[in-house]
Parts: structure tokens; sequence; C-alpha cells
């Protein structure tokens, strides 16, 4: 059966994301050597920055999208979100120690805190529920397209043109901004169901039993899934050059973006925990052999192979919750999703750090490789949604 065109929100979403990670991509995969080269921390500072960062993001995706539920509108949520974040992510150019990274890192997530739920929810509720892992697969690909882009801009100024980096962080703005002005001139508000009167507690009866159980598993997940920062700071140790770093970065984004959509169009045609169960094998797999082998073309090939993890889940985990929720209800359950991502990202990054540090970088990610196993097994034995065409409707794109 042919499908038809995704709506325009999407599409236009799917640029914002791409624009936004050109710009955070051109900063992110040189925060490690920034931080231990050029302000001298060490890797627990790095895992504290990231855990509070992250858990700072995911805290506020709860309470944007019980808002977005409450009044009904999610752009103006989104708009502020992307905003706050491309005025304040450059500003990681003027740091002159780990705390000022801290200050910029948080005040980033603040904003990624307030857009990621309502956007969530704007693009389940831009698509039919045939059509919601190929939307999100979509968003995903744009989104990973851009942290393709953002490392190769950083890797050309700093070997070809000699930018330094801290002029390469200003630069930055300029994406950021351009995502700014897209959200502003192509995104629509869709029609949404009448506003409802939220409640804050996970155990409100708008939030099945089945979908709980789903967040507990991904939590178990996310306590092994340090930040991706790890990855970087271990494949410097092991011989890759700090100049193609952003090429590597570049390299495993190249495959989360290829492979993005093609996984959201299997999910819709096909049970989404099997999908995401086979990413999570990936990364267990992955994780596992990251603790043991050493040299750069092993870095490189575990790079590459760990970008099919990422495609395989990212999108689908986001399909998953709306097969869950009716949609008056899903602002407030992708905020539930996000924040317990973000309340497990502190613990996973501060003790895969002090694992590393003290015990070494096998023992570190073979705990994480533990725990996406057990997961696994847990989110098969979960009984699957209710067909997803029941989860609420939305109107196919003019």
């Amino acid at each position: 059966m042919k499908r038809s065109r995704l709506h325009r929100n999407v599409l236009a979403l799917g640029m914002v994301s791409l624009l936004t990670d050109f710009s955070s991509e051109m900063i992110y995969p040189l925060l490690p050597i920034f931080l231990t080269a050029t302000l001298g921390a060490g890797p627990a500072a790095l895992g504290i920055i990231e855990g509070v960062a992250e858990t700072t993001a995911s805290l506020l995706k709860l309470f944007s999208g019980m808002w977005a539920d409450r009044t009904g509108r999610k752009k103006p949520l989104v708009l502020s979100g992307y905003g706050l974040s491309a005025a304040m992510r450059p500003l990681v150019g003027f740091a002159t120690a780990w705390g000022h990274v801290l200050a910029v890192r948080f005040s980033d997530r603040i904003g990624k805190g307030v857009r990621s739920s309502p956007r969530d929810a704007l693009i389940a509720a831009s698509v039919p529920a045939e059509d919601r892992g190929r939307a999100f697969g979509l968003q995903r690909a744009m989104d990973h397209f851009g942290a393709v882009v953002g490392p190769l801009a950083a890797f050309l100024l700093l070997s070809g043109a000699g930018v330094s980096l801290r002029n390469v962080f200003f630069l930055s703005a300029i994406p950021g901004i351009a995502a700014v002005a897209a959200l502003l001139l192509f995104v629509r508000e869709p029609e949404a169901p009448p506003p409802v009167h939220v409640g804050g507690k996970l155990s409100d009866g708008e939030l099945p039993p089945a979908y709980r159980r789903y967040l507990f598993i991904v939590c178990l997940f996310t306590l092994g899934n340090a930040s991706d920062a790890f990855l970087i700071l271990r494949a410097v140790e092991t011989g890759v050059p700090v100049a193609y770093v952003p090429l590597l970065w570049g390299a495993f984004h190249i495959v989360k973006s290829s492979l993005s959509m093609p996984a959201g169009i299997l999910s819709d045609r096909w049970d989404r925990r099997k999908v995401v169960v086979m990413g999570w094998i990936v990364y267990a797999v992955t994780y596992a052999a990251w603790g043991i082998v050493q040299g750069p073309a092993w870095m490189v090939g575990l790079f590459l192979v760990y970008g099919m993890y990422a495609a395989a889940t990212e999108g689908v985990e986001r399909a998953l919750v709306a097969d869950f929720i009716p949609a008056e209800r899903r602002g407030t359950a992708y905020g539930w999703f996000h924040l317990v991502v973000g309340i497990s990202a502190l613990p996973a990054s501060v003790l895969f750090g002090v694992l590393y540090k003290w015990y070494g970088a096998q023992a570190a990610f073979g705990a994480s490789a533990t725990l996406a196993v057990i997961a696994s097994v847990l989110l098969m034995l979960l009984k699957s949604p209710s067909a997803p065409g029941e989860s609420g409707r939305a109107t196919r794109s003019p």
C-alpha cells in the first residue's frame, strides 16, 4: 500500500532537529578534549557535567509535557526551548574552568527539557498511528544527519582553516539561529483534543500499568547507558588522533541517520518491542567489546556498529510511547519517558566514571552491557500494547 506524504510539521521539525544538532555537534565531540586538555578536568568531572545536564533536561521534560497537555498548545514551548539552547550553547567558548562548562551545559539542557516532550507529542499528533514509526524515524534521521554535518564542519575548521576550539564553539551559533527561524516559519500548531487537567503522579489512572512497566525497563537499561562522551574518551586513549574525533563522531551519525527511518518503518509493520530489543543487544555486544579491544581500527568499527543500536531504538522507543497512551495524555507520557531516561542518566554517568577511574574500562563497559541484556529480556516479557491504530488518530498531511 502506498504511504501518504508525511505532515509538514514532521518535515519542518526534522529540519529544526538537523540544524540544532549541526550546532550542538560542532561542540559536543570536542568537549571531552576541551575539558581534559584545555581545562585540566578528568573523567569524574565529565561524568558529573553530563549527568547533571541530562538529568536537568529530563526533569523539565515532565513539566513541559504536562503543561502542553494542560494548555493544548505545544509550539510555544518548543520554540522557547530551541531558542534558549541556541542562545546558551556557544557560550562554552568563554569557559576557563570545568564549572563554567557545567553552567553552560545546564542552561542548554534547560532548553532541551522545555522543548522535547511537546515536540514529540506534536509529531505524534501530526500523523496517523500507522505512520508513527516512520515519522519519528525521519525526525531522528534528520537529527543524526545534523550530527554528521556538525563534526565535519568542526573538523574542517580545526584542521583546514586552523580555527581554535573556542572559535569553533562561537561559530556554532549560526546553525542554532537558523533552527529557530525554521521553527518560527514552518511549524504549525495541529488540531488537538481539548486540554485536560493533568495529574503529576505516575500512578495516575490515565497512564496504564503496562506503560509504567515499560518505563521501569527503560530505566534499567539507561542505568547502564552512560554518556557517549566516554566513548570518545576511550577512542582517544586507545590511539585515535584528536583531530579525527569529529570525523569518527560524524561517521557514527551517518549510520544512525541512514538506518533510523528504515527502523521506524519496520516497527510500523512489526512488533516495536522486537526492534528495540535488537538495538539493545547490539548495544550490549559493542559495549562489551569496548572494554576489551584497543586501537584506532577497532574504535572505528565499534562506533559504526554502535550507530545501529541508536538507529534501532531512539525513534522506535518514542513511537512505542504513543502506542500505550491516548492523544490527550501524550505530553505527560512523553514527559515521564524523558524524566525516567534522564533521572537514570546522572547515576549512570557518575557510576560509569567512577568504575572507569578505579577499576578500568573493562569493568565499566561490562557492567553496562550486563544491564542492557537484562533489560532486553524484560522488554520481551512485557505485553505488547494494543494495535497502534487505536491510540488516537491524526489527519494526514493536506
